[in-house]
């Protein structure tokens, strides 16, 4: 009879991942992540988005605004 495989690196002989492994692949999948953002917000679609989104934040401010003046009788 053969012996098994060795797990592969950054597994237990259980074959459960290391504390190691999982930050590393947590460091790596967040720094993919702000690069793919980084790359899209520098894009022409990426500036319109960030201007809808502005935009879109600016109207339910004022919104906001207007719900509390109304909600003080201000209005």
């Amino acid at each position: 009879m053969s012996e098994p495989d060795p797990p592969p690196s950054g597994y237990t002989d259980e074959g459960v991942p290391t504390f190691e492994h999982v930050r590393e692949t947590i460091e790596r999948r967040s720094a993919t992540a702000a690069g793919y953002e980084e790359l899209v917000a520098e894009s022409p679609e990426g500036r319109d988005r960030a201007e809808r989104e502005a935009d879109h934040a600016a109207a339910a401010r004022e919104k906001l605004e207007a719900i509390r003046r109304s909600v003080r009788g201000e209005d």
